[in-house]
């Protein structure tokens, strides 16, 4: 056998290990959502009930905000970025039993839903649309 047709075989073997293992990763995080927790639900299940139960708070000026807010995720991600933000904003709004989804609830929910790890570049995508955040400035802490 030719040996550069082997280390091309061995090459490719690395390939798709690396890209299986990538693959399960995310498959196991999206596992772990499904469990359920202590209370019987699920993180996913928290998710879909304040989208739900928020779902006649929301104006159109809100949900055009959501969408500006997720614009800088990437595509693939973007529904499934939107549907958590969501559930965060509802959450919220849910907690402080408002009569509509304001801009401020809007900013409050996005931050609590950013993970800490992406707090630098939140803040720079909020300063480039000239949003105002400060009001919110220690949650980012």
């Amino acid at each position: 056998m030719n040996s550069g047709f082997m280390y091309f075989i061995i090459f490719w073997v690395f390939v798709l290990l690396f890209f299986m293992s990538i693959g399960g990763y995310f498959m196991f995080r999206k596992f772990l959502k499904v469990l359920p927790k202590a209370d019987g639900m699920s993180k996913l299940d928290w998710q879909n009930h304040y989208v739900e139960s928020s779902r006649h708070l929301w104006t159109d000026e809100a949900k055009t905000f959501l969408d500006m807010l997720v614009d800088p995720v990437p595509a693939p991600f973007r529904d499934i970025a939107r549907h958590s933000i969501a559930a965060k904003i509802g959450e919220v709004a849910l907690e402080e039993k408002v009569d509509r989804i304001t801009q401020d609830i809007c900013l409050r929910g996005y931050i609590l839903a950013t993970p800490k790890r992406d707090y630098k570049s939140l803040a720079s995508y909020l300063d480039k649309q000239q949003i105002d955040y400060s009001a919110f400035k220690h949650l980012l802490q």
